[in-house]
């Protein structure tokens, strides 16, 4: 791109928020890729002028550092997955199959738990307290499966024959044979999770087997409670790897920082992470001694797991259906626009996620996003377009203690009214999710606003830019750069 280009000036003239967006012309010059913007505000209430530059993204600009490195991971994790797997597969096939009733019976019930596994993890209820987070792994029966395979070391007595990699061969093919029936119920099926349960496995099996069949572990650990904590270290180390990769990937996925998803990851291990565990050892150590017929019985446990699990996520989708119908009341009544609570909380959601919230804390700020708006049931007369940042500060800070009073009374906890009570404060009063529901609102109301409408290209700028010239007092300036973050990474995904 040259270094001079003819750019694009929109002047926004007028009072507060109800300002008038024309456009200028095509005069203006500019060194780089960009739209000028000319902000200024006239009157009460006056925001002031500046000129500010805000570059955005072009189609034919290289791809983000976030994005390579994300395709990168996602070539990685895959690349090693599969090439571990071929490498097996063709061992396997070369070799033959040992002790091919030990291999069925684990594949069996690696195969069962993937046919049955939990397609979505439900997100944690918020205001949980202490309650541990049921979240996590999706299959425990297949995990548990395979985990205990890939410890197997001696089988009545006597010791087992299979290697690492035929423990790698068992678990592929029986969870390609589990996905069977969720794409025949057009379930969607993550081909990420297949890969991490083949790395993993791997890693465990990779830890056990050749110590075992060497004589080392024996020699160091013995047969006794040495041997159970070597292998209870041993999985906590492979769940940790997991809780890595899962991390990694769903960061490459959604270009989120790392740290908050990887803690989101390692927050379900206590639960579900470590009866998974404690079942894989203690089915190693028990088929060591009684033979196969313990397999099935020690899975009960798990499939009680699995089957609570799916009643939460039941449990959590009907809470999050009745708050979005309770959201949808000011839609309806013609207060707000339609979808806007909805584009409100999505967004905020991201937000929260550049920002590094935690799983618990973007459900609160997701419900407190869907029901910000519904103080204004409180009005005799709906505010245009549901717009309340031209109001008096006092008249919104009425409608936020009003719509915190009616969020109390729907049993949603206490932190969401907080949020609902306190988005009309000045930012350095508020919560940081009460900051993230008004930036959002603010920048949704102006894109969406009768003046944005008139000059549709340079209106998140615009919204963008008037959001910043408000930092002194009503909004925070780490919210709205991240805003801005998150709204330049969705335009480079469209435009990709």
């Amino acid at each position: 791109m040259g270094a001079r280009e003819e750019g694009r000036t929109a002047a926004v003239t007028g009072e507060g928020w109800g300002a008038d967006v024309r456009e200028k012309g095509r005069g203006a010059r500019r060194k780089g890729p960009g739209v000028v913007l000319r902000a200024g505000a006239q009157g009460a209430g006056a925001w002031g002028i500046r000129t500010a530059r805000i570059r955005t993204p072009r189609p034919n600009q290289e791809c983000p550092p976030r994005q390579r490195h994300g395709a990168l991971t996602v070539v990685a994790v895959y690349g090693a997955a599969g090439a571990l797997a071929v490498v097996a597969l063709v061992w396997t096939e070369w070799h033959g199959v040992r002790q091919p009733e030990v291999a069925l019976a684990f594949g069996a019930l690696i195969a069962v738990g993937e046919a049955i596994r939990c397609v979505e993890a439900p997100p944690a209820l918020p205001g949980g307290g202490g309650t541990p987070d049921p979240r996590g792994e999706p299959a425990p029966v297949a995990a548990a499966g395979a985990l205990g395979y890939a410890l197997l070391g001696r089988l009545g007595g006597e010791s087992t024959t299979h290697g690492v990699l035929q423990v790698v061969t068992v678990v592929v093919a029986a969870s390609l044979a589990g996905l069977v029936a969720p794409l025949g119920l057009g379930c969607p099926v993550d081909p990420g999770h297949t890969a991490r349960r083949v790395l993993t496995v791997a890693f465990a099996a990779v830890c056990f087997q050749p110590l075992h069949r060497t004589g080392g572990l024996a020699s160091s650990f013995g047969h006794g409670p040495y041997l159970v904590g070597y292998l209870l270290a041993l999985l906590a180390l492979t769940a940790l790897c997991d809780a890595v990769l899962a991390a990694a990937l769903a960061r490459a996925r959604t270009g989120w920082p790392y740290g908050p998803l990887l803690r989101d990851e390692l927050r379900p291990l206590p639960g579900v992470g470590s009866a998974v565990c404690a079942t894989a050892v203690v089915m190693a150590l028990t088929v060591s001694v009684a033979g196969l017929w313990p397999v099935p019985v020690l899975a009960v446990p798990l499939l009680l797991i699995q089957y609570s699990y799916r009643r939460y996520a039941g449990i959590r989708a009907t809470y999050r259906q009745t708050i979005a119908s309770l959201a949808r009341s000011t839609e309806i009544a013609g207060y707000t626009p339609t979808g806007h609570a909805r584009e409100v909380a999505v967004l905020g959601r991201a937000v929260g996620r550049e920002l590094g919230l935690s799983e618990p804390r973007l459900t609160v700020l997701e419900y407190a996003a869907l029901m910000h708006d519904i103080g204004q049931l409180s009005l005799l007369d709906p505010v245009p377009a549901g717009a309340t940042e031209p109001l008096p500060a006092a008249e919104q800070r009425r409608i936020a203690l009003l719509g915190g009073a009616v969020v109390r009374q729907t049993g949603v906890p206490a932190e969401v009214a907080l949020i609902v009570e306190r988005q009309a404060d000045p930012y350095r009063e508020q919560p940081l999710a009460a900051r993230i529901v008004r930036a959002v609102n603010a920048y949704t109301e102006l894109v969406s606003g009768p003046a944005a409408e008139r000059v549709a290209g340079v209106a998140a700028l615009c919204a963008l830019e008037r959001l910043r010239l408000a930092t002194a007092r009503d909004f925070d300036p780490v919210v709205v750069e991240a805003l801005a973050t998150v709204l330049s990474r969705q335009v480079y995904g469209r435009r990709r």
